[in-house]
């Protein structure tokens, strides 16, 4: 027998794979469809590490197995192109994002094809292609023309490294999510989506679909809706108020100060009867220098000036009470003005102290003056005049209806969700196909002019004044406007990287039409996503604005459903040898070029696979690689005891039927790892008998099939099996077969186990007896002792008590 020789294999069946298009899409739409996506890869500088396979490899494994089941699979790649990882590689290496992005493709493409994925490259996309961003254009401008998308004057979240606006979905912990770079507020003139027209259906419509709950639960509390009340409280002196949301108005006679965000217009507008407006501005420019983060998160020393000369009328009971300012409030969320109730509110409670403040309990149960009492959901409302005595949520709904029926308030919904700030001031993203002109406004450019260009550039680097490098290009910006002729110009800003993968998977089912964003027929048949897995980093960016996308794309007509994915799916992370997330600051990345070179494709796939519970992080083990290598070899030299055979050997039927059932249901709920452990369990039997049929190893093989695709293969073909495995039909078990014609039973001889004894299941107790008695163990133990009760439970145990 040849030697296990997994680089001249994998090679081999890599080569036979693509010749014959074995994992092409099938055109036949009578078959059922299994459309499984896998996260948009980012083809950036760094390339691949070990982590990366992993969920590509999970697919992979149900969708071969799928295959075998008759499926028409869908399981394309492509690749989210545009965006800041390529750029400041680009920048920090002085090589045009382009070419970054062309050498990137080429080396991805290269390793994930050394791996054996079954990717149907023919439907391969790429968001840099101009036949791609033609389309995102298109759908953009259908946004605006309906209103959804707008230009804004507003503060945003600016890296001063990437030297770009984020979107909060962007700033994780006060930081640049790209580059960790620090993020101050800046004003800019922003285009923005209107994703908040679409937060209650992206909240409600999570219960029509299969997502695991952590996703579902980040989804929710990223959108944030609150039921509640918006309360005017009046400016005194003034015809003007100070608008509050509030999930609470039953605190109404708690709240003893306001808070107002430093930006908020009412300062300027009154600046000249506030008596301390210096202090204020002073107050206002060190606001200005944190992120929203860093004002709301990381605040922990409450900080404020009270504003002077103005005072609010608290609407309950109509006391004047303190206005401040303070950089915990943001102008960005709710109305930029709170009341404060420091009695229940920890937040409120610490600036209250701070500052000498009014403290007044209004439900009853803690002790404020030592420590705000949050735990108020139930309870007796006290110190609260007409709803005294009632039941929180009574008290609620009452004093709901009296601020309505005295019109100083009204029910409101309220979410945590902001609009999604869609222009970036770089060079590598998609054009924002609008004109500018003086007499006309926005303009959009005309659909037979799709897609506007990315022009060449020599020089692509951020500007220091915060304008895009296009603004520079004058011959690309000035331009006529298609509505009057008039002299005008391009929009110099691009779109971020979520813009063309907030629509790919639409892309992949009819990649080459040049006409639309792929034909009804095909959308029609293939959506929605059967099975999407992708990371848990991207539930609150690309799930979420992909999902928008979508429905907006369901309400014109282009798409039938109204969600994108029928299941999502997360995975863990896999960590470097000393539990830390591998990256090359750490010095613990792993390249998986250098796993397959050494030990091979199908090693470092089952491996990935067997490393542990799919949805946890683990860290990777180079001593558990090589033992999934002595497994494979384990499984090569089957050929050595292999014999003619048609049909499942008495010795090996029921284990054969129960490692198929294990199987099949494994690889479908992603517990790959008690997959391949059942496989290991069933060569182990195979070993021990010595010899299997070819029947026998005809159903190992397939089962085995999706995790480790070229040995597979390979002896399929050496010991001619007929045709080629990827051919094969998925073995079926049978519920009968599941059951042992023989079993163990344990012996226990006065309360502890002396021995065990092989019997048939359907074995009599006489039969049973006898063996139990002539038991080497048991006899030792029983000596000459009298047996003076027997106790047999059929099939598990036999209970001997001896004096």
């Amino acid at each position: 027998m040849m030697e296990y020789n997994p680089k001249k294999i994998e090679k081999k069946w890599q080569d036979i794979w693509d010749e014959k298009e074995v994992f092409k899409t099938s055109e036949d739409k009578t078959k059922p469809k299994f459309y499984a996506l896998i996260e948009f890869p980012y083809p950036s500088g760094q390339g691949l590490h070990v982590g990366h396979p992993r969920p590509y490899t999970a697919l992979d494994v149900v969708s071969r197995k799928r295959r075998f089941q008759g499926y028409n699979v869908l399981y394309p790649m492509g690749w989210d192109a545009f965006g800041l990882p390529t750029e400041n590689f680009a920048i920090q290496h002085k090589i045009h994002p382009k070419t970054v992005t062309e050498n990137n493709v080429a080396k991805f493409k290269e390793q994930l094809k050394s791996i054996g994925f079954s990717f149907d490259w023919s439907k391969e996309i790429n968001t840099t292609d101009p036949s791609y961003y033609k389309w995102t254009q298109w759908i953009f401008l259908e946004m605006f023309k309906r209103g959804l998308a707008y230009k804004k004057e507003m503060p945003i979240n600016w890296c001063t490294s990437c030297k770009v606006g984020l979107a909060n979905e962007e700033v994780v912990n006060g930081t640049c999510e790209r580059c960790n770079g620090e993020v101050v507020r800046k004003v800019k003139n922003q285009w923005m989506l209107k994703i908040t027209e679409y937060a209650d259906r992206l909240i409600n419509d999570l219960d029509t679909v299969d997502y695991i709950e952590r996703i579902k639960t980040q989804q929710i509390n990223w959108i944030g809706r609150s039921k509640g009340m918006e309360v005017d409280f009046q400016i005194a002196g003034t015809e003007d108020s100070l608008r509050v949301f509030t999930t609470r108005p039953d605190t109404l006679f708690g709240a003893t100060y306001m808070v107002i965000a430093a930006e908020h217009p009412l300062i300027e507008k009154y600046n000249d009867i506030i008596e301390n407006m210096d202090e204020i501005k002073e107050y206002q420019e060190m606001a200005a220098k944190k992120s929203d983060f860093e004002r709301t998160e990381l605040n922990k020393d409450k900080t404020g000036v009270e504003i002077k000369g103005l005072k609010a009328i608290n609407p309950a009971n109509g006391k004047e009470i303190s206005i401040w300012v303070s950089d915990y409030v943001l102008m960005s969320y709710g109305t930029g003005a709170i009341m404060a109730v420091p009695a229940h509110d920890s937040r409120d409670w610490e600036f209250a102290k701070k500052f000498g403040l009014p403290i007044v309990e209004v439900v009853e149960g803690g002790d404020v003056e030592k420590e705000a009492y949050t735990d108020t959901e139930t309870g007796k409302i006290v110190n609260s005049d007409f709803i005294n005595g009632l039941e929180v949520k009574e008290a609620i709904e009452k004093i709901s209806n009296w601020l309505e029926e005295k019109e100083l308030g009204k029910k409101k919904v309220n979410y945590k969700l902001r609009d999604w700030v869609f222009s970036r001031q770089r060079y590598w993203g998609e054009p924002i196909p609008l004109i500018h002109c003086e007499k006309c406004g926005w303009v959009p450019v005309p659909e037979d002019e799709l897609p506007v260009m990315l022009p060449e550039v020599e020089n692509y680097e951020p500007t220091h004044n915060g304008e895009s490098p296009l603004a520079n290009m004058e011959d690309w910006v000035n331009t006529k406007c298609p509505k009057c002729g008039g002299d005008a110009k391009r929009e110099t800003d691009t779109m971020p990287q979520w813009a063309g993968s907030s629509w790919y998977f639409l892309r992949y089912v009819d990649p080459h039409n040049t006409e639309e964003i792929a034909s009804r027929e095909e959308l029609d048949y293939w959506l929605p996503v059967d099975w999407y897995n992708g990371g848990m980093e991207h539930t609150t960016l690309h799930l979420l604005y992909s999902r928008f996308w979508h429905k907006f794309l369901y309400d014109i007509g282009v798409v039938s459903c109204p969600e994108p994915y029928n299941k999502r799916t997360a995975h863990g992370m896999i960590l470097g040898g000393n539990n830390e997330k591998m990256s090359k600051s750490r010095g613990n990345v792993i390249n998986p070029d250098d796993i397959v070179n050494e030990y091979g494709g199908d090693t470092l796939r089952t491996y990935e696979m067997f490393i542990g519970d799919f949805e946890k992080s683990v860290p990777w083990s180079e001593n558990g690689v090589k033992g999934c290598r002595r497994f494979l070899e384990r499984v090569w030299r089957l050929q050595d005891i292999v014999v003619d055979g048609n049909g499942y050997s008495k010795k090996l039927e029921t284990s054969i039927h129960k490692t198929i059932k294990k199987v099949t249901e494994d690889y479908e709920t992603l517990k790959f790892n008690t997959a391949i452990a059942a496989l290991m369990s069933l060569l182990n039997e195979f070993n021990d008998i010595g010899e299997i049929n070819k029947e026998e190893l005809k159903t190992y093989l397939i089962l085995l099939n999706p995790v480790a695709p070229h040995i597979t293969e390979e002896i399929w073909e050496r010991v001619g099996l007929g045709g080629m495995l990827h051919e094969a039909t998925w073995p079926k078990w049978d519920e009968d077969k599941l059951v042992e014609d023989v079993v163990e039973i344990a012996i226990q001889v006065n309360g502890k186990v002396r021995g065990r004894e092989k019997i048939s299941i359907d074995e009599s107790k006489e039969s049973v007896r006898n063996k139990v008695l002539e038991n080497a163990g048991v006899k030792k133990f029983i000596g000459d002792k009298k047996i003076v009760k027997e106790i047999y439970i059929p099939g598990k145990i036999y209970n001997i008590v001896a004096k």
